[in-house]
């Protein structure tokens, strides 16, 4: 690996950390925050998904900017207004402030996730390209995991506001480090489909809206049905407007290679499964094994220390033997260790072995699943495919919590069947990934990348 592609690998991976950590690391601090802002539980549960949503809406369309702006460029803008945002967090004296610096932050994040991934994909040919993945997914599903045991320690240890502040000296210095180590590179010269980029950033918003809204307005609520519907049209109307437009943000024959769309289907239920596991099993160690919030982050450390150990391995086997058989391995093994952990314990130690497997299972499958994504589509179409991707990962983590926190509810919560159904779901999820995978191709194949003819319509 040359000094340039560390560079490029290791400022990758410190965005994504940034952004995977505020995904959850907020949920540690909802106690400290409700009470120190006076707010209500609903409104409470806005400092989440307003981060969520502006997120999901515009990956696609930093996606396309950063592509034609240059992918450095827009890394580093991404970067900058997420650290602004988080300065605002940090400052917020009332929750409306805080919900609208968290929407704000959350457009940083969506610049920041895809361009991360469109960076590796220009620095790295295909075949080493699934190393860096294989650091850049461990280092990533580190920061989901760690994110309630690092909200919990700061929280804990100094004040909510931290959780945010500690953003600004880490962003500072990735932005100068980004403008100065890393290369700048674009993609296909095109103009920018603003029409295509409103159309996906509403079908985005509607159908997480509706999805991170259905439990608490109810899944038949006009609000729910609503913002679904709106979904939906919008998306059906961006697929007739990229067909007929010369300059389509993303051309719909990528999706006829069986290969690409396996591994978002993929990365979409293992996404589902993984943030749904996080969410229930870190109050799980709190609500029924009694655990302060810190320790409970501390006892997912089987988990995440796996990932650690695990993910750099799998990603040089990606490389020697593909991805199809780490997909489907990886998620069986997750499924396997998600049956396990639903069955619950009455000491921590019994959830050491299945909390391993899990993070192995994870392991394998999510540098697999990623680097299947982005090898499918020509080199010059790795900036859409990691937009895509990253939307597919976002939507998959909101359905996920959303459904399983219903299934949780309904089945009487911990003090019923609710912890059993909502993890053998996240099993079921992982079962839905592995079958995904199996449809990717053995082995990367020029031929079944997009036609020549299609990636010389896109240029």
């Amino acid at each position: 690996m040359k000094s340039q592609q560390r560079w490029v690998l290791g400022l990758a991976s410190l965005g994504s950390v940034m952004v995977a950590l505020d995904t959850l690391v907020v949920a540690a601090a909802l106690t400290t925050i409700r009470a120190d802002l006076g707010a209500s539980a609903e409104e409470l549960e806005w400092t989440v998904n307003a981060y969520g949503l502006s997120f999901a809406m515009l990956l696609m369309t930093a996606a396309a900017i950063g592509d034609r702006l240059g992918r450095r460029r827009t890394y580093a803008a991404g970067l900058a207004l997420f650290t602004a945002a988080s300065i605002a967090c940090a400052l917020a004296t009332n929750l409306p402030f805080l919900i609208v610096a968290r929407a704000v932050q959350g457009v940083g994040a969506a610049f920041v996730m895809p361009l991360a991934m469109s960076l590796l994909g220009a620095a790295f040919p295909p075949e080493v390209r699934g190393r860096a993945i294989g650091v850049f997914s461990g280092v990533t599903g580190i920061a989901v995991l760690g994110g309630p045991m690092i909200g919990g320690a700061v929280t804990e240890g100094l004040s909510w506001q931290w959780i945010f502040w500690i953003n600004v000296p880490i962003g500072a210095i990735a932005i100068g480090l980004v403008l100065t180590r890393i290369p700048e590179s674009t993609g296909p010269a095109r103009r920018l489909d603003l029409t295509g980029a409103v159309l996906i950033s509403l079908a985005a918003l509607g159908l997480v809206w509706g999805t991170v809204r259905g439990e608490s307005a109810g899944w038949s609520s006009t609000e729910v049905l609503t913002a679904f519907a709106i979904g939906v049209v919008m998306l059906a109307a961006f697929g007739l407007w990229e067909r007929r437009t010369d300059h389509a943000m993303v051309p719909l024959a990528f999706f006829r290679n069986r290969t690409f769309t396996a591994a978002n289907a993929a990365g979409f239920f293992l996404t589902a499964a993984l943030i749904s596991a996080v969410f229930f099993l870190s109050q799980y160690m709190q609500a029924v094994l009694g655990s302060a919030p810190f320790k409970a982050g501390l006892q997912l450390l089987p988990w995440t220390g796996t990932l650690f150990v695990v993910g750099p391995i799998a990603g040089r086997l990606v490389d020697r033997v593909g991805e199809r058989s780490l997909v489907v391995i990886g998620l069986t093994l997750q499924a396997a260790g998600m049956f396990w952990v639903s069955r619950g314990a009455d000491h921590y130690w019994e959830l050491i072995p299945p909390l391993v497997v899990c993070g192995v299972g994870i392991s394998l499958a999510m540098p697999a699943a990623q680097s299947a994504a982005m090898a499918a589509l020509p080199r010059d179409g790795v900036g859409i495919a990691s937009g895509i991707y990253s939307m597919n990962r976002q939507l998959g983590g909101a359905a996920g919590v959303a459904v399983l926190g219903s299934v949780f509810t309904a089945a009487g919560g911990y003090t019923g069947d609710g912890f059993t159904r909502a993890l053998a779901g996240c099993g079921v999820l992982s079962l839905l990934g592995a079958l995904s995978g199996a449809v990717i191709a053995a082995r990367r194949r020029t031929s079944e990348t997009v036609p020549v003819k299609v990636v010389e319509g896109v240029r």
